[in-house]
């Protein structure tokens, strides 16, 4: 026996079953998502429908080729992350400025690594910053009062709070 298959015009009937099933019972459909997600469903289409409407200009418009904010002059902190990383952060915007190093611990010695190719860094600090750090490089740190005098020696010499 040879069973012949062919494509046919228009949609199979099981999703024209499907999609009038779906049509049928719409408003169950709508009012258990809702029950479900606590009303968000609704909410979200909601503002679907509100987003699909064009911005009406009102008078004149205005087309600025610059996307740059406005420069903000930068208030630099020296922070320690929990991960035990050292950086100089802008406390305005809170990006990170200068990266300088981090804490490490090997075995149970905490010290603390300068951002340079030696300690294995990808992007170590530039020459001037190492000429100034290079001393605190590989300082055994026993206990927080010696991280923090640490953390206070970098901020003297590189004058940030």
């Amino acid at each position: 026996m040879v069973e012949i298959i062919s494509k046919k015009e228009g949609p199979r009937r099981e999703d024209v079953a499907a999609k009038r099933l779906i049509n049928e019972n719409r408003t169950t459909i709508h009012r258990l998502a809702d029950q479900i997600s606590n009303g968000g469903f609704s909410r979200s289409r909601k503002l679907l429908n509100q987003s699909r409407e064009a911005p009406k200009p009102d008078g004149l418009v205005f087309h600025f080729m610059d996307n740059s904010p406005t420069q903000v002059e930068p208030e630099p902190r020296l922070r320690r992350s929990p991960n035990g990383r050292v950086f100089v952060m802008d406390t305005k915007t809170g990006k990170q400025m200068l990266f300088l190093g981090e804490i490490r611990e090997r075995g149970s010695v905490r010290y603390f690594a300068l951002a340079t190719k030696q300690n294995g860094f990808i992007s170590p600090v530039d020459e001037a910053v190492e000429d100034m750090l290079a001393e605190l490089d590989g300082i055994v740190i026993a206990t927080p009062e010696i991280e923090d005098k640490i953390l206070g020696v970098i901020r003297d010499r590189l004058q940030v709070p």
